[in-house]
């Protein structure tokens, strides 16, 4: 009995051993002449071979994500439609047979449709003028606000994507198309001073040293520094105590910084003058004005338009004279502005 089972065993190890045998040369034979291989196929039609489906996969994210386009940065994503999206199935193959990765990239191609991102400059909701990236239209908004623009609180920035490029403009010829000069309505000159107006300080005590205001100033105007501070001249008994800047009779002189108009009205030697209370002994002085706009007892906002650009007190010719002073002393203007 255990004979017979013994040669039974015999006869299973020996087809077992012929069948591993087998099995192994049949393994060879694939893969000796075949090859595991990716069949690519796009809307149900096949359109070639891929041997390293990743590698195809990757590069078609790459371009659906704008970045297979180095020369234009304004791309933001291309869309594919789904049925036109690759199909991978795994097969096995002769090892002659050719794969085909860039024409299948390229029939993907075709098929897309480029987004561009860019940034439009609205007025009142209305699209004015389209730039590249957004520090771009931060800058143009930025520049009609430092130029009071009327219509400033109605300029906005969209953010776009659409598959077609805008034409865009110069951040500079933005700005000068949209620019609106902030209309003024003339008062007389406030030439009663004891009509809200308080006392201000005309000392001639001033401080080089710079201090610390609690206050950020803006530029009341732009124009070309004639005299800076702490100069001496023959028309002065005293060091100069702020800062001239010479610009054409007529132009706005907007608030430095938000406040209270302590004095409006003509001051001596200052001529027409305003000076603004920004607190804790911060005051403003602006002065040999033509027109003045902003009352004694008004508050007003930091860039609002009070007065415009004269030639009148002791002056000779149209210029703004700006002071800082805390707690009546003269401080340098060139500390905060300019």
């Amino acid at each position: 009995m255990i004979k017979k089972i013994l040669v039974i065993a015999r006869k299973s190890m020996k087809l077992t051993i012929l069948f591993a045998i087998s099995i192994f040369l049949i393994i060879c034979a694939v893969v000796l002449f075949f090859k595991p291989i990716y069949s690519v196929s796009i809307n149900g039609e096949q359109v070639g071979y891929t041997g390293d489906k990743i590698k195809l996969q990757n590069r078609i994210n790459t371009y659906t994500e704008g970045e297979e386009d180095e020369e234009n940065k304004n791309i933001a994503f291309v869309q594919i439609p789904t049925e036109n999206l690759p199909e991978y199935k795994l097969c096995l193959l002769k090892r002659n047979v050719v794969t085909n990765d860039e024409e299948i990239f390229e029939k993907i191609k075709q098929s897309g449709v480029s987004y561009y991102k860019y940034y439009a400059i609205l007025l009142e909701e209305e699209e004015k003028a389209y730039v590249s990236d957004f520090s771009a239209a931060e800058e143009i908004v930025a520049k009609l606000k430092e130029k009071n623009s009327d219509n400033i609180d109605k300029i906005s920035i969209l953010e776009l994507y659409r598959p077609e490029m805008a034409e865009l403009s110069d951040v500079e010829a933005t700005v000068a198309a949209l620019y609106v000069e902030k209309k003024v309505v003339e008062q007389p000159v406030n030439t009663n001073k004891k009509v809200a107006n308080k006392k201000v300080s005309t000392s001639t005590n001033i401080s080089y040293q710079k201090v610390p205001l609690g206050v950020n100033l803006i530029r009341p105007i732009s124009g070309t520094i004639t005299s800076r501070f702490g100069a001496r001249s023959s028309r002065r008994v005293s060091n100069h105590t702020g800062l001239d800047i010479g610009a054409k009779t007529g132009t706005p002189i907007k608030a430095a910084a938000s406040g209270t108009v302590k004095f409006s009205g003509s001051k001596g030697s200052f001529g027409y003058m305003i000076v603004i209370s920004h607190g804790n002994g911060i005051e403003t002085y602006y002065a040999h004005c033509s027109k003045l706009y902003a009352k004694a007892g008004e508050r007003v906002n930091q860039g609002e338009v009070i007065a415009a650009v004269g030639n009148t007190g002791n002056s000779t010719g149209p210029h703004l004279h700006l002071e800082v002073r805390v707690n009546g002393v003269a401080h340098n203007p060139q500390n905060y502005v300019y």
